[in-house]
């Protein structure tokens, strides 16, 4: 409870410290503390060093009450000092704003009979104004031990400037200062500064190097409040609290006891106040007896208190500095592992890897252990877990959650879509005692506003969720979500690609009399869309087999209709028309009577028939438009296989000319597409048809159809060093087999 003040109990001394500072203060202060003392202080104004003010010493050493005067020049109050050449030392501080020391300088002081000679060590400093611009001239000198004491003092809060200009600890420049004073003061003093927290509701401990360890921690901590010490009150009030008994003052009713025990029995508190006035904290002077401060004492705790004042603002200003780069720090730490984390999730396209990343990313960033569930068929199934060892990575692998159970945390947040967070095990069997579980935090993975899985993070020992690890742990789990869902749907369009190309492509190669048969095919990017690339082997009456290869204009939907148009024609057809020119015209038809929306690309065709003879096989074929096949002769020589034609689609009236030629044994007709010529390095360069041939002539004598196959694919592989190709690539390779 607070306490009223008694009549006559002790109230706030000195002036207010929320007070209005300047050069008149500042010598205020110094009159304070030189106005008892044997030094002399005067303060000079104008070029003509008008005498504003000056201390008794001053005027008892210039010579008596008659030069007790003020507001004359200082010539005129003592005329004896031009001739010793101190008035133009004046001069030129005033001119020059340059201070002038002096050590042991003899002067004269008075006129005739009644001059004196002394010894000074003084100093004239330039005044300044708030502009920093002389004023006048302030003379200080110094006669006695009180002053060289004075000097130390100065000395002393020099040091401390500097330590506070070096960004010294906090700790030990308050530490410096108490023990400073203390040393200094004439009577046994011992000083105590308490720090105020944030909110200046409460002071704590900044340093006492002579109180008790057991008085400053009792007191650490204490509110600043009317009635509480002379150190609460002052905090309270703002302004100087003296408290010269403690013995009868009711600010000390509640702490009475405990200075008695320290042997404390008068206190002077003045608080320490920020430059807009906000509590720093308190700058409190105790003493061994009663006793009520002198003036010089208010000055030296004013001085003190706004060094104090400067050094506890420093330290807020680095502590700030310190606590924004760290959050700058935390905050590029946070977006580096999330960009981190967001390339390795969306870069996997499987949503079972996606999972087993995210997972392994949480742990131990995030917490000591983590599973992920999803849910399959009405049922939960865990995809992924994540922890420091195997034996306790096998233990929550092992524990699987009940989807529709009320006490199990991943069926709530499945069943609720919102995260849940505990200092505790959670609800609901598990291994939790074996892995020495001590709180959770578990996350939605959602995907269109419905929860498909949950991640689960375990926290072990000491450790806690905070809302941090809370926030970032989300947006995680909702990237997580998201690369899942993308994956999802890149499986799905994947698996409707490769079945619908599938479908146009032959499911197995039949079985030709006469000839060995190998084809190759293989999809630009990724898969997700149909290419144009097809071909095509077929039986026909008479023992004859037609086959075919080509390329449509495009990729995808519209590209998959033409495929289809191009093949089904042409297996219709073939077996009433009589030869391949026939069939090629029949399907440029097809082409160009199609109806608009079903597209309107070209097409690159090499069509042809084949029938196996005794000495190996007859062939006659028509090129529309596609590159033109290779000849692989008995001596592995390579001949382009010339036939001349124009592309499909492009109009009614087509023009190829058949091109007949006999396949002897182990000789071959080599079909491929553009997509394997223009194949392309890094460097921009083409595989070309050159290469082609190479690989076509490199192959072992007498090879099969497969050998062709592969020769011409590792060529490529090779060219482009395994670089993802931007072009279907397709191949049909027909090798005439030995007569059986």
């Amino acid at each position: 409870m607070k306490r009223r003040p008694r009549p006559g109990a002790s109230q706030p001394a000195g002036r207010a410290a929320a007070r209005v500072t300047g050069p008149a203060d500042g010598d205020q202060d110094l009159r304070s503390l030189f106005g008892q003392s044997s030094a002399i202080f005067a303060s000079l104004a104008g070029p003509a060093h008008m005498l504003e003010t000056a201390n008794t010493a001053f005027f008892t050493t210039i010579g008596g009450p008659e030069r007790t005067r003020t507001g004359l020049p200082l010539g005129q109050l003592m005329p004896e000092l031009a001739e010793q050449g101190f008035l133009t030392l004046l001069d030129r501080v005033y001119r020059t704003g340059e201070a002038y020391t002096a050590r042991e300088a003899r002067v004269i002081l008075g006129v005739g009979a009644g001059a004196r000679e002394g010894f000074f060590d003084f100093s004239y400093e330039p005044r300044l104004d708030t502009g920093g611009n002389v004023m006048g001239v302030r003379v200080i000198g110094v006669e006695s031990t009180q002053v060289k004491q004075a000097k130390r003092l100065t000395a002393e809060h020099r040091v401390l400037l500097e330590q506070i200009a070096r960004q010294a600890p906090l700790a030990d420049v308050l530490d410096g200062m108490a023990r400073a004073i203390e040393d200094l003061a004439p009577e046994e003093v011992l000083v105590s500064v308490l720090l105020a927290d944030a909110d200046g509701r409460h002071l704590h401990h900044g340093a006492a190097p002579s109180l008790p360890d057991f008085y400053n921690q009792a007191i650490d901590g204490i509110a600043a409040g009317e009635g509480v010490g002379s150190c609460g009150t002052a905090a309270h009030r703002r302004r100087p609290v003296i408290v010269t008994d403690i013995r009868t003052d009711p600010f000390w009713d509640d702490f009475r006891d405990l200075a008695d025990k320290a042997g404390v029995a008068a206190c002077w508190s003045t608080p320490i106040l920020a430059r807009d006035g906000a509590l720093l904290g308190t700058f409190a002077m105790y003493h061994r007896t009663p006793r009520a401060p002198q003036e010089a004492d208010l000055a030296l705790a004013r001085t003190f208190a706004d060094t104090a004042a400067l050094a506890i603002e420093r330290h807020h200003a680095e502590q700030a500095r310190t606590t924004a780069e760290a959050r700058e720090k935390a905050a590029r730490d946070d977006l580096a592992f999330l960009l981190e984390a967001s390339t390795a999730l969306s870069s996997a396209l499987d949503a079972g890897q996606i999972l087993s990343r995210l997972a392994a990313f949480c742990v131990p960033k995030l917490a000591s252990l983590c599973a992920v569930d999803v849910i399959e068929s009405g049922r939960v199934r865990r995809m992924a877990t994540a922890a420091p060892t195997q034996r306790a990575q096998d233990l929550l692998a092992s524990h699987i959650p009940v989807f529709d159970a009320a006490d199990d945390a991943v069926a709530r947040v499945l069943a609720s879509g919102t995260s849940e967070v505990a200092r505790r095990t959670p609800t609901g069997p598990g291994p939790w005692h074996d892995l020495g579980v001590t709180g959770y935090l578990c996350l939605p993975l959602v995907d269109r506003s419905r929860a498909f899985g949950a991640v689960t993070l375990l926290s072990t020992a000491e450790h806690s969720f905070d809302g941090h690890t809370v926030a970032l742990a989300e947006e995680l789990a909702r990237r997580a979500a998201l690369a899942a869902r993308n994956a999802r749907q890149y499986t799905h369009r994947h698996t409707l690609a490769r079945d619908l190309q599938a479908g146009l492509l032959l499911p197995d190669l039949p079985q030709v009399r006469g000839a060995d048969v190998a084809t190759y095919y293989h999809p630009a990017g990724e898969g997700l869309d149909i290419g144009g690339d097809f071909y095509d082997v077929f039986p026909l009456h008479d023992g004859r087999w037609a086959f075919m290869l080509g390329d449509v204009c495009g990729r995808g939907a519209i590209a998959a209709t033409t495929t289809a148009l191009v093949r089904h024609t042409a297996r219709a057809v073939a077996p009433l028309l009589p030869g391949p020119e026939d069939v090629v015209n029949a399907v440029n038809r097809a082409l160009t009577n199609r109806p608009a929306g079903h597209g309107t690309g070209f097409v690159t065709l090499i069509y042809g028939q084949l029938i196996p003879t005794p000495t190996g096989l007859d062939v006659e074929l028509v090129r529309a438009g596609h590159t033109p096949p290779l000849h692989l002769d008995a001596d592995r020589t390579v001949r382009t296989v010339d036939a001349q034609g124009m592309l499909l689609g492009i109009g009614p009236d087509l023009h190829v000319t058949p091109h007949r030629l006999h396949l002897r044994p182990h000789e071959s007709l080599v079909l491929y597409t553009d997509g394997i010529t223009e194949a392309r390095r890094r460097d921009g360069e083409m595989f070309d048809e050159l290469r082609l041939t190479e690989a076509v002539a490199g192959v072992p004598a007498r090879p099969g159809a497969q050998q062709i196959i592969d020769s011409l694919t590792r060529a490529v592989h090779f060219f482009t060093d395994g670089d993802v190709i931007d072009d279907d690539q397709a191949a049909l390779v027909l090798t005439a087999t030995e007569p059986s």
